[in-house]
C-alpha cells in the first residue's frame, strides 16, 4: 500500500512515540511518506529512522501547508492519507477532498480538552480542529472510551476504528535481563520510588500524585516520588511540594528521553489524569515489569484490570490512591505479581506488531470501501431494541456480529426506542423506531431489511405491536429491500383476525424466514405459511462469546458475589400468573443446604426483574446474593456459564446459560420457554401455573445430578444449527450481485 502520514510536527511524548513507531513499522512492508508541518524533533527522529520525510515550517500560513501537501500527493500518489494533530487534520481534510483520496485522523486525546486553560487557542485552533475532524472519512481512536465519546458527539460510529498504542517489548533475551534485575532487588528497600512520566499540565493532575505520595509517606516514610516531564504547571507543582514540606521526597527530573531507564529505577508507576485516551507511560512502565496505579479514565482500564494488573482509583481521590501506594510499598511480592501480570498483558495485547497489523487492516478496509459502487448498501434492523432488555440487546449484538461476517463493509441502521443508547452500545447508526420519515428514507437506500429475532410476531403482548411489525415487513418489501426474518419466534396468536393477517403478510413479504425453535416451525405450518423459504435455525444469541474470566469475576465483584462461591442462578420475571414466590424461595434454600451453592438472583431486564427477585428473597432463610446492575450479554453468558445450574423464567436467561454450557431448569410462562428446553433435549421445565416447591426441588435434583458435559453437548448442537441464520442472510445478499 501507498500511505501518506500528515503530522502537525509539534508532537512530543506519547503522540510523537505513536507516530514514529507506527511509521517505522508500516514502512517495512509498505511505501510510506511522512510530512511534518513543523521542523523539530519528530521530523529529525523520523529521518534518523530512515523514513521518507518532508518537513516544512510555514507559521500561520496554512495555505502554504496545503500546497506542500497537494504537491506531495501528486508526486507520491497515496492510496490513503492519515493525519495526526490539529494542523494535519485541517490540511488533510482539504487535500483529501481535492484529490478524492480517503483521509482519516487518529484522535490521540479528547479534542475538547486539548487546549484546556488556553481560551484563545481553544476557540481558534480547537474549533478548526473539530471542524476538520467532522470532515474526515474515518477516525481512529487509541482507546475504546474515546470511541464512545466520539459516538456520543454524533460522529458516525461505523467510521470509527480502534488501534491501541503499541510498544516494542524487545527480544526474549532482553526481557529476561529486565526480569533478572527486578528479581535481584534487595528488600526491604531504603526507598520505594513512585514514578510518573507526563506533561506537567492540568489534564495530568500531578498535584493529586504529589498529595497522595505525601499522604502515603505518613504511613510509610520510605515512599518518594520522581516526576519526569516538563510543562506549564511546573512552578505551581513546585510550590505545592513546598507547601506540603515534601522537598526531601519529591524530585523533578525534567524532560527524560530514556523512559526505559527511568522506569527501571521506579518501583510503582502512577498516573492521575483527569482525561486520557491510551497513555504510553503505562506501557513503558509495563515494559520493565513496573506495577501501576492509575485513575480510571479513558483507555486505562483496557490495560489495567483492577486487582489483576494494577490498581485503579477515581480521578482526584487522594485517599484511595495513597492507600494503594502504602499497600504496594509494604508488599514486594504483590508488586512483583502485578508487575509481571501487567507485562504479560501489555506484551500480548499492546505490541508494535499488533498495532501495525491493526492499522494495516484499517487501511485495507478503507481502500476496499472506496471501490464499492454507489447505490443501495447496508441493512435496516427492526426489533424490540433500546428497551433495556438484555435478551433483546443480545439478539441485536449477535445479528450485527453475524452480518458483519457476511459483509464486513455493510452499514447498519437500527430502529430503537433509545437511539443514543443503541449507538453507544452497538457502534451502529440508529433512529427512533417510530420515526417514519427516517424509516422510509433508510429503506430506499438499503439492500436488506432484518426483522430481528425475538417473538415479534405474537399478540399476547398487544395486537398493536404485531400490526406495527407486519407493517414494517410490507414497507420494506415495497421499498425494494430483500427481507429476512432472522432467528425469530412465531406466536402465540390468539385473535383469529390476527392469524389471518399474519398468514397473508408472511406469505407475501419476507424472502426468507429463519426460526429459533421447533414450535415456531410447526406453528407456521399450522398457519399455512409456505411461500418464503423457511429454515429451522436457533436463537442468534447462542453463538455469542462469553466475557473473559477476569471480566466475569469483576462483574460478580461489583454485585458482592464471592469469587470462590459455588453458585446457582435464579433469573425471574414479573408475570401475572407467577405468584408462588414461596415455592422458589423454598427451592433456593433447599439447593443451598443440599448442594452448598449460593443462590444468585440475576436480572435480565432491569428494573422489571428486580422486583420479582425481591419478593422471593424476602422469604428466604439461607444466604443469597441479589444482583441489581445491568450487564452486557457477554458478561451474562460468562456469569451464568460459571454456575452449577440455572433456574430461569426469562427465555434468554436459559439461552445465556446454554451458551455457557450450564444445565438449566425452565419455569414456563410462554410456549417459547417450553420449546427452547425441548430443543435442548431436556424436559426440565415447569409451567408457571403448576409451580410448587416440591416440583422445583425435583428438577433441581435432576439437573444437579446430570453431567455438565451433556448440557455442553446439547449447546454445541444448538450452536451449529444457529449458523443457518447467517447462511440464509448470505445467500439472500448474493442475489444483489
Amino acid at each position: 500500500m501507498r500511505i501518506m502520514i500528515l503530522a502537525a510536527g509539534g508532537d512530543i511524548g506519547g503522540g510523537k512515540t505513536h507516530i514514529l513507531s507506527l511509521c517505522k513499522e508500516l514502512s517495512r512492508d509498505n511505501d510510506l511518506q511522512l510530512i511534518s508541518f513543523r521542523k523539530g524533533v519528530l521530523a529529525q527522529e523520523g529521518k534518523e529512522m530512515g523514513l521518507n520525510v518532508i518537513e516544512t515550517e510555514n507559521g500561520m500560513m496554512a495555505q502554504r501547508d496545503v500546497k506542500v501537501a497537494l504537491d506531495a500527493v501528486d508526486a507520491f500518489k497515496p492510496e490513503v492519507i492519515h493525519c495526526h494533530g490539529a494542523r494535519a487534520n485541517m490540511v488533510g481534510a482539504i487535500v483529501g477532498r481535492k484529490r478524492k483520496i480517503p483521509v482519516m485522523s487518529t484522535v490521540h486525546s479528547d479534542p475538547r480538552l486539548d487546549y484546556l486553560g488556553m481560551p484563545f487557542k481553544q476557540h481558534t485552533f480547537g474549533t478548526i480542529n473539530n471542524i476538520a475532524l467532522r470532515r474526515m472519512d474515518y477516525l481512529v481512536s487509541v482507546a475504546s472510551d474515546m470511541q464512545k465519546r466520539l459516538i456520543s458527539r454524533n460522529f458516525d460510529p461505523q467510521r470509527i476504528f480502534i488501534v491501541y498504542n503499541g510498544l516494542d517489548f524487545g527480544t526474549p533475551e532482553e526481557a529476561a535481563l529486565v526480569e533478572k534485575k527486578r528479581a535481584a532487588e534487595q528488600y526491604p528497600k531504603e526507598r520505594v520510588v513512585v514514578g510518573i512520566a507526563a506533561r506537567l499540565n492540568p489534564i495530568k493532575d500531578i498535584s493529586t500524585v504529589i498529595r497522595a505520595v505525601s499522604l502515603a509517606a505518613e504511613t510509610d516514610d520510605r515512599i518518594c516520588l520522581k516526576i519526569a516531564g516538563s510543562g506549564e504547571e511546573e512552578e505551581l507543582l513546585r510550590n505545592l511540594v513546598k507547601e506540603l514540606h515534601a522537598e526531601d521526597r519529591v524530585e523533578f527530573c525534567g524532560w527524560v528521553s530514556d523512559m526505559k531507564g527511568f522506569f527501571q529505577d521506579v518501583d510503582i508507576n502512577v498516573l492521575a489524569s483527569l482525561s486520557e485516551t491510551f497513555p504510553y507511560s503505562l506501557l513503558e512502565g509495563a515494559q520493565v515489569r513496573c506495577p501501576a496505579v492509575a485513575s480510571c479514565v479513558g483507555g486505562i482500564p483496557d490495560l489495567i484490570t483492577h486487582g489483576e494488573t494494577g490498581f485503579l482509583f477515581e480521578p482526584g481521590d487522594v485517599e484511595t490512591f495513597a492507600g494503594y501506594l502504602v499497600r504496594l510499598a509494604g508488599n514486594p511480592a504483590l508488586r512483583k505479581e502485578l508487575g509481571e501480570a501487567l507485562y504479560k498483558k501489555a506484551r500480548d495485547t499492546f505490541s508494535l506488531e499488533r498495532m501495525k497489523k491493526d492499522q494495516e487492516e484499517i487501511y485495507r478496509t478503507v481502500i476496499r470501501r472506496r471501490s464499492i459502487p454507489e447505490g443501495r448498501n447496508g441493512a435496516v434492523l427492526c426489533g424490540a431494541y433500546g428497551k433495556g432488555n438484555a435478551g433483546d440487546e443480545a439478539i441485536l449484538r449477535a445479528i450485527l456480529m453475524q452480518l458483519r461476517e457476511v459483509d464486513p463493509d455493510m452499514d447498519f441502521w437500527v430502529m430503537s426506542r433509545n437511539k443514543e443508547e443503541t449507538r453507544l452500545s452497538h457502534k451502529v447508526n440508529s433512529f427512533y423506531i417510530f420515526n417514519l420519515f427516517k424509516f422510509f428514507s433508510r429503506l430506499r437506500k438499503a439492500k436488506l431489511f432484518v426483522n430481528g429475532g425475538g417473538s415479534l410476531i405474537q399478540d399476547v403482548t398487544s395486537s398493536r405491536s404485531l400490526l406495527f411489525y407486519l407493517f414494517t415487513l410490507a414497507a420494506a418489501k415495497a421499498c425494494g429491500c430483500k427481507v429476512i426474518m432472522y432467528g425469530c419466534g412465531i406466536g402465540p396468536l390468539i385473535n383469529d383476525k390476527n392469524r389471518k393477517k399474519v398468514t397473508r403478510v408472511l406469505n407475501a413479504k419476507p424472502d426468507v424466514i429463519t426460526l429459533r425453535d421447533s414450535n415456531s416451525y410447526e406453528f407456521l405450518k399450522e398457519l399455512n405459511v409456505t411461500r418464503p423459504r423457511i429454515t429451522l435455525a436457533a436463537d442468534p444469541v447462542v453463538n455469542l462469546t462469553p466475557a473473559s474470566k477476569g471480566a466475569v469475576e469483576a462483574a460478580f465483584e461489583a454485585e458482592g458475589v464471592p469469587a470462590d462461591a459455588k453458585k446457582m442462578g435464579f433469573c425471574l420475571r414479573n408475570w401475572d400468573s407467577f405468584r408462588n414466590y414461596e415455592a422458589v424461595a423454598e427451592a433456593a434454600d433447599y439447593a443451598s443446604r443440599t448442594y452448598g451453592v449460593l443462590p444468585v438472583f440475576l436480572p435480565v431486564e432491569i428494573p422489571k426483574d428486580i422486583a420479582a427477585a425481591e419478593k422471593v428473597t424476602a422469604l428466604m432463610k439461607e444466604p443469597f446474593c441479589a444482583c441489581k446492575n445491568r450487564h452486557s450479554a457477554e458478561e451474562l453468558i460468562g456469569m451464568l456459564g460459571s454456575m452449577e445450574a440455572v433456574v430461569g423464567m426469562r427465555l434468554h436467561s436459559l439461552v445465556f446459560s446454554a451458551a455457557g454450557g450450564t444445565p438449566t431448569v425452565g419455569i414456563s410462562y410462554d410456549v417459547k420457554v417450553d420449546s427452547f428446553i425441548k430443543d435442548m433435549g431436556s424436559d426440565a421445565c415447569i409451567p408457571v401455573a403448576e409451580l410448587t416447591a416440591e416440583a422445583l426441588k425435583h428438577e433441581i435434583d435432576r439437573v444437579m445430578g446430570a453431567e455438565r458435559e451433556r448440557a455442553a453437548e446439547a449447546a454445541a448442537a444448538l450452536k451449529e444449527r444457529e449458523k443457518m441464520n447467517r447462511r440464509a442472510a448470505a445467500e439472500l445478499l448474493q442475489q444483489w450481485k
